[in-house]
């Protein structure tokens, strides 16, 4: 399974990832999260990261065309759209993009089963609460284009690979405390995912 860790706040974190293995880092553009990184700190640790490494930026009711500006300026090289759009919205983006399901229920994870998605568990709160989702919801259906978020960890990460998701993405379950990453943990994650 790929690996995303997600909620980077500074350089050190994202080579530790980078060096761990992970495919992708997340930067949190929503002012409300404790993850919250601004549009220079993001330029700052991207323009110095080393290539072949997805750099995403999560969004939360952000206007297209505030989501392309920021993502021209800091480097990221894909949106991560944390709320609901409308396929307009979609097609008016530049900026390739992911869509976040958050899944209240086991017929939510089909939506977009076409296109690779992000799925993590409905909470009022958008990302990086710890909650799981009921993994029960994906037996028997193509995981895919699925990558898993919500309350993993490296203890819970190696019992996905029987349904075959595309990825996983991490925040809280590989933290000290909000936006500060835990070296060893990302490792483990990084490495029982694989």
């Amino acid at each position: 399974m790929r690996t995303k860790i997600c909620g980077i706040t500074s350089f050190e974190d994202a080579m530790s990832a980078v060096d761990a293995g992970a495919n992708a880092l997340g930067f949190v553009f929503y002012e409300k999260s404790p993850r919250f990184i601004t549009v220079q700190k993001a330029k700052e640790i991207i323009s110095k990261l080393p290539p072949f490494v997805e750099k995403v930026a999560l969004f939360v009711n952000e206007s297209a065309k505030n989501i392309d500006e920021i993502c021209k300026q800091t480097g990221a090289t894909l949106a991560q759209l944390h709320f609901d759009v409308t396929q307009e919205f979609c097609d008016s983006l530049t900026t390739p993009h992911i869509k976040v399901i958050r899944a209240k229920s086991a017929e939510n994870i089909l939506d977009f089963k076409d296109e690779y998605r992000l799925v993590d568990a409905y909470c009022e709160a958008y990302g990086g609460t710890g909650k799981r989702i009921n993994i029960e919801w994906f037996k028997d259906i193509d995981c895919s284009k699925i990558i898993l978020a919500g309350g993993l960890n490296s203890s819970n990460v190696s019992d996905l690979k029987i349904y075959g998701f595309y990825g996983v993405d991490v925040s809280s379950g590989v933290e000290i405390s909000h936006g500060k990453k835990d070296t060893l943990k990302v490792k483990e994650f990084i490495h029982n995912a694989q």
